[in-house]
């Protein structure tokens, strides 16, 4: 890509709706522009990033044996009087009737769905375990939608739904979500926490969510310091194993990290340390929830099971929110210059920066530099306009790209470029095709 042929729309003034870093720079950064309160329209640069988000997501949940799907936006009101939410919901739901009277709403969940696709299919237990998910689009009709993607009434969502024949094979579902997730978000370069939370409409005892510390997150959380301190890392876990995913849980949750709703003061003042007791504020970012056989028994979805009898199947539901993901790794990882995008989910892997536009050599060891590094598989973003130096790197640092090359006839002529790493702002020189081979090797 080249900035000349590219569609980048950014702005020099922070817009003054933008309460919090992460919105202000979503719209700086032309990643997206607003459509209506709480909706958003993902511009070029910004939905490259919500696609590499969902191709981890996408990747980490084949890796753990869920299956893909694709579930509609609108569902029947009918499927959520069968499992009694429709009314209990509440105004969060967006509600509607179709030109024949029938109510629908726009779905803010699918557990009525899939319970429903898996009763019209599933007969037996020999077809269990079973865990199905989608990435798909969801509405919550939010009162007051605030801090851009964070909290918007329209949003990119993985759910993902777990069938057993008994709580034993659910809860190794719900660990083999745990441990799937762990694995995504460090992809990305966050650091979630898995915290003791409330199921909310959802409903279960049995939940987690999620949470990446940030100033701005709008859940207050109490947690052992220790947990800070954790790294999922690159090990390699069997997820049919029940014991290796039950010890990733363990090791995970066993130290206090609960959210407000479950907090309980004087058993965080027993189980932690003073010196380890902390609150913060969190962003959620994701949540498992086992909730048995809430939805089978009302909704029918049962099995045979291996002596004749049929029983309601194990359920439960494993949501991260993909959308909100990026306003998660901006607040994390941003300074007073704009974003910083961890390399796992950066729109293009380098800058290209052209000290001469117009000047012979200079664009020549830019094209080159750029052939050089897509033919590696990469993709570089070649600012190619005829702008000052200072207002070009002014972009580079505001869209975040983790490394910029930067050439001019002076290094030229010493046969260098420069390569600089946006999080640490240092720069080496080298020659060119080193700092392509640097650049495919950092992202091998």
């Amino acid at each position: 890509m080249r900035l000349t042929r590219y569609f980048l729309p950014v702005l020099k003034e922070t817009p003054s709706e933008a309460q919090i870093a992460s919105h202000r720079l979503m719209l700086r950064a032309g990643l997206i522009k607003q459509a209506s309160a709480g909706i958003y329209s993902w511009l070029p640069l910004g939905y490259k990033v919500l696609k590499r988000i969902e191709q981890i997501v996408h990747e980490e949940q084949i890796r753990a044996g869920h299956i893909p799907m694709l579930m509609p936006t609108l569902q029947s009101a009918d499927l959520w009087r069968e499992s009694g939410r429709y009314d209990d919901y509440g105004q969060e739901m967006l509600r509607i009737t179709d030109r024949h009277g029938r109510d629908m709403l726009y779905g803010p969940t699918n557990e009525e769905l899939i319970t429903d696709i898996f009763r019209s299919h599933v007969n037996s237990y020999k077809d269990l375990p079973l865990t199905l998910y989608h990435i798909q689009w969801k509405f919550r009709d939010e009162v007051r939608p605030r801090f851009g993607v964070m909290r918007g009434r329209e949003f990119y969502m993985k759910d993902g739904y777990n069938f057993d024949l008994t709580k034993e094979d659910a809860l190794h579902a719900y660990n083999r979500h745990l441990v799937s997730y762990l694995r995504s978000y460090e992809r990305m370069g966050l650091q979630a926490i898995p915290m003791r939370a409330d199921g909310g409409p959802i409903g279960g005892d049995y939940t987690h969510e999620f949470l990446v510390l940030a100033e701005t997150g709008e859940s207050e959380v109490f947690y052992d310091s220790e947990i800070t301190d954790m790294k999922f890392g690159d090990r390699a876990v069997d997820y049919d194993s029940v014991d290796q995913c039950q010890a990733v849980l363990e090791e995970f949750t066993s130290r206090y990290a609960r959210t407000d709703e479950t907090h309980e003061e004087a058993l965080f003042n027993d189980q932690v340390p003073e010196a380890r007791r902390r609150s913060a504020r969190g962003i959620e970012v994701g949540q498992i929830f086992y909730f048995g056989t809430k939805y089978s028994e009302a909704m029918g979805a049962t099995v045979v099971t291996p002596d004749g009898g049929r029983v309601p199947v194990h359920m439960g539901s494993h949501g991260i929110g993909v959308s909100r993901l990026l306003g998660a790794i901006i607040e994390a990882s941003h300074d007073e210059k704009g974003i910083i995008w961890p390399e796992g989910v950066t729109p293009f892997h380098c800058g290209i920066v052209n000290l001469k536009q117009g000047d012979a050599a200079a664009d020549a060891a830019c094209e080159s530099l750029y052939a050089a590094l897509t033919a590696k598989g990469l993709e570089p973003l070649y600012d190619d306009r005829a702008e000052r130096a200072g207002a070009k790197f002014a972009t580079m640092d505001l869209i975040g790209l983790p490394w910029r090359i930067t050439v001019g006839p002076r290094g030229l002529e010493k046969g260098v470029v420069e390569l600089t790493s946006r999080r640490t702002g240092e720069s080496e020189e080298m020659s060119p095709e080193a700092a392509v081979d640097r650049i495919a090797q950092i992202y091998s």
